[in-house]
């Protein structure tokens, strides 16, 4: 019998998904290459994700609404009303997320539908809002379904200002509601007295104040913003110091040089320098008119939507239409103001998650590591948030750069075939809505987007594409 022989020389190995064996190998000395690997999310699925990952026309495809997404270049150009943005009429309601009924909306956005029918006038007091909402007198749709984007409860009413952002490659429009800052505002659901005068002085003082700064300026390059943003330490959704702080520079001298009487000047600049988020608002719609540009291309897996209505998170792929796929919300886990308990908190809530769709967000935490002392954990869960999306986008933003990670770019392009087979979520950081309509934001975190979704699109996707991927 011949004797085994052994190998000689340094020993090299590769490990695969399995912990113990890695910690085995460095108890012994040697320091293995380890692949990051898991069961995909759907083993039921696996032919099907294998197919797709050999298919060169979704390779393709997925190209080309990459291509869509990152040529996008959405400017700012002025102000308008939500019935002339959109065609929102009187008794009509946006709302974030995936379509939802009365009788399912958490109390956050409950909260906001109430306020937004008393700030139009359409209902005399709470009970008669909530009386009109259960018998279907008004009708509620979401935001994504009008072009447009709105920030936790999303809600939105006729006579709300939008800003109105345009796409200069395409033409294309997106809208979003301005921001009212923190503590108990309309997107919290709150709907005191404080939180409708607030709403209305922006509608009557800011909105035209900074329409006209804005009108009378060239279109502001808002990805030009994002992009220094970055470099500023903002990931552009739960930290926009920056970026607020870059669109007063654009607009300041033209808002100091304006007719307006200057203690309304001021009036308004003050609000702003105290709103931290205020760019958020315009960062939300930025991406919402970059994502829709990779709309309908047959063939791509690539998310083109994610967004959360407080009882589901839904998204939506460039392959399969409007069509929504949703799942449970979860609860954000991270830091809460004092006083509050994980009882207190909602489950996920908001159209914001459009910015992780592009590229942002929970996807460029490298880039502000003191987002954990808003969000809860450390500066290495920040990079490795970054490093861990790479494994399920398809490409990296040209415009949007990571400083430390070697000024790379961001991971952009969400691939739902990549998230099952790679059993590897999204990141998602975001403010925690009070359960309770009226209570405002009670702290911020991290949330895990449901399986489900990501499992129900593949498997949608894979029913709509039979003779192209069984052709791999």
């Amino acid at each position: 019998m011949s004797k085994l022989k052994m190998p000689s020389g340094e020993l090299r190995v590769a490990t695969a998904g399995i912990d113990l064996i890695d910690e085995a190998l460095i108890s012994q000395q040697v320091i293995p290459t380890s692949t990051h690997w898991r069961p995909p999310s759907e083993p039921g699925l696996a032919s099907i994700l294998s197919n797709i990952a050999l298919s060169s026309a979704v390779r393709v495809a997925n190209q080309a609404a990459l291509e869509r997404l990152t040529s996008a270049r959405p400017h700012l150009i002025g102000i308008t009303t939500a019935l002339e943005a959109v065609g929102l009429e009187t008794g009509c309601f946006l709302h974030a997320g995936p379509p939802i009924q009365w009788q399912n909306t958490s109390g956050p956005l409950r909260g906001a539908l109430i306020g937004a029918a008393l700030l139009e006038g359409v209902a005399d007091s709470p009970e008669d809002a909530m009386g009109k909402f259960e018998r279907g007198e008004f009708h509620m749709e979401p935001c994504h379904h009008r072009g447009a984007v709105g920030p936790m409860a999303g809600v939105v009413s006729s006579s709300m200002p939008m800003s109105i952002i345009e796409d200069s490659v395409t033409g294309r429009r997106a809208y979003c509601t301005l921001n009212e800052g923190l503590g108990k505002v309309l997107r919290y659901g709150a709907y005191s007295t404080e939180v409708l005068e607030r709403l209305r002085w922006i509608e009557k003082v800011l909105a035209p104040v900074l329409h006209e700064t804005i009108y009378a300026s060239e279109p502001i390059d808002l990805y030009a913003m994002v992009g220094e943003a970055l470099q500023m330490g903002d990931e552009c959704h739960n930290r926009n110091r920056a970026g607020t702080s870059l669109f007063l520079r654009a607009i300041g001298p033209l808002l100091i040089e304006s007719k307006h009487a200057s203690s309304t000047v001021a009036e308004c600049f003050r609000f702003i320098t105290g709103n931290d988020h205020f760019f958020l608002n315009l960062m939300m719609p930025a991406a919402k008119v970059a994502a829709d540009a990779a709309r309908n291309i047959p063939g791509s897996t690539m998310i083109v939507a994610m967004a959360r209505n407080g009882t589901e998170f839904g998204i939506q792929l460039s392959g399969t239409g409007d069509e929504w796929f949703t799942g449970p919300c979860g609860v954000p886990q991270g830091l809460l103001f004092p006083g509050f308990t994980a009882e207190d908190a909602n489950p996920d809530i908001g159209d914001s998650t459009i910015t992780e769709t592009v590229g942002v967000g929970g996807f460029a935490m490298a880039s502000a590591p003191a987002i954990v002392k808003f969000v809860g954990g450390t500066s290495d869960l920040a990079l490795d948030s970054s490093r861990r999306m790479y494994d399920i986008t398809i490409g990296e933003h040209p415009l949007f750069r990571l400083p430390a990670l070697d000024f790379r770019g961001t991971p952009v392009g969400i691939d739902a075939a990549l998230v099952v087979r790679r059993n590897q979520l999204p990141v998602v950081n975001t403010g925690i809505a009070g359960r309770e309509a009226g209570v405002g934001q009670v702290g911020a975190g991290l949330v895990d987007p449901p399986v489900k979704c990501f499992v129900d699109a593949v498997a949608r996707f894979a029913e709509l594409n039979k003779t192209l991927i069984q052709s791999a």
